[in-house]
């Protein structure tokens, strides 16, 4: 078993303490088919309502870290080929510069020895080598000449080398860069594949057991966070809602009784955060996928300050959100067997609000 599954299990454990008897899993839990007899107590049927909420939230929690890694493989995977351009003209340029040195090379040796020649032409045998006075000045100049050319020649010699070794040592770190990234995406791609394998393992489970509820039991199911109709008083136009506000509610208002499908942004099927992003998106604001990021992106607000169009994050760990849409209520998509729909904003724990 997996730390997550672990992790998971425990807990399952924890929240279902009194209700029904544990399994080791989630998926062992949903698929073993605890239903209610039609007729069967309001308490029963409680029971039931709790035990189906809670392996569905942590389904959907983990569809939240599964989503949350698939944009980190996404990052890290820009991340990748940006490192790779970059060492790629590091390399080339690295290439230029050795070719430099290997092209100058010989003037590099050339410029040395007549620097050296100079250097050892003494005052005096410069004197007693001329052949009259005018011949003597006219030697000393050029001497001097040569020597203050060779020095700034090497000097800019010098620079090349310099620079190639520079150009070097960055496409070396550049290419090492590159390669740690390449490691780190190798094993974020893995851990992905194997959470999107156990998420689909419970969400198979799960589904499968709300698709087996009678009509009672599918009724409790649906209404569990007390749905309503929109207001339609709430004025959407209004100085309380901002533009990109009121048009993300209204996107989102246009999908009601659209089916919950995990991990989906639209446009037919949507998750919680899916829905968040998609009424945004055809405002051509983006926001970030997660439930936890998107509360986390926006501006924190006060429940007590609430405008429509902002995001309202719930239970512990966000693992859920809603759209504000004024008078009280939320848009969301809510879970698996039940359409996007309206509740009262405050029908579910609340972790904190943002706005976009």
């Amino acid at each position: 078993m997996t730390p997550q599954k672990a992790n998971l299990v425990r807990r399952i454990k924890h929240h279902r303490t009194n209700r029904l008897t544990a399994t080791s899993t989630v998926a062992a839990i949903a698929a073993s088919g605890i239903l209610l007899a039609p007729g069967a107590g309001a308490d029963e049927l409680d029971d039931l309502m709790a035990e189906l909420e809670t392996v569905s939230h942590e389904a959907t929690a983990k569809s939240e870290e599964v989503k949350a890694l698939e944009d980190s493989v996404d990052s890290a995977e820009q991340d990748l080929a940006r490192l790779a351009a970059e060492a790629d003209t590091a390399g080339e340029k690295a290439q230029h510069a050795r070719e430099l040195q290997v092209q100058f090379q010989a003037q590099v040796d050339g410029v040395a020895g007549a620097k050296y020649r100079v250097d050892a032409l003494d005052p005096v045998t410069n004197a007693l080598s001329a052949e009259n006075p005018q011949n003597m000045i006219d030697r000393s100049a050029y001497l001097g000449t040569l020597s203050r050319t060779t020095t700034a020649d090497l000097d800019a010699l010098e620079g090349e080398l310099r620079a190639a070794a520079a150009e070097a040592s960055r496409a070396h770190a550049a290419v090492a860069e590159a390669n740690f990234h390449r490691s780190i995406l190798s094993a974020r791609q893995r851990d992905l594949e194997e959470q999107r394998s156990a998420l689909a393992e419970d969400v198979e489970a799960i589904e499968a057991r709300i698709d087996a509820l009678n009509a009672e039991q599918r009724e409790a199911w649906i209404n569990q966070n007390n749905p309503v109709e929109p207001n339609p008083a709430v004025d959407l136009s209004s100085a309380a809602a901002s533009l990109s506000g009121a048009g993300a509610v209204g996107a989102a208002l246009s999908k009601l009784g659209s089916p919950y499908s995990w991990g989906a942004t639209g446009p037919s099927a949507f998750d919680c955060s899916g829905l968040m992003y998609w009424a945004y998106q055809q405002q051509g604001k983006t926001i970030p996928r997660t439930s936890q990021a998107q509360l986390a992106g926006g501006m924190s607000v006060a429940l007590s300050d609430l405008q429509p169009g902002d995001i309202i994050g719930y239970y512990p760990g966000t693992t859920h959100v809603g759209m504000y849409i004024g008078n009280g209520q939320v848009v969301h998509a809510s879970d698996y067997g039940i359409p996007v729909q309206v509740v009262p904003f405050d029908s579910m724990p609340i972790t904190g609000a943002s706005r976009y």
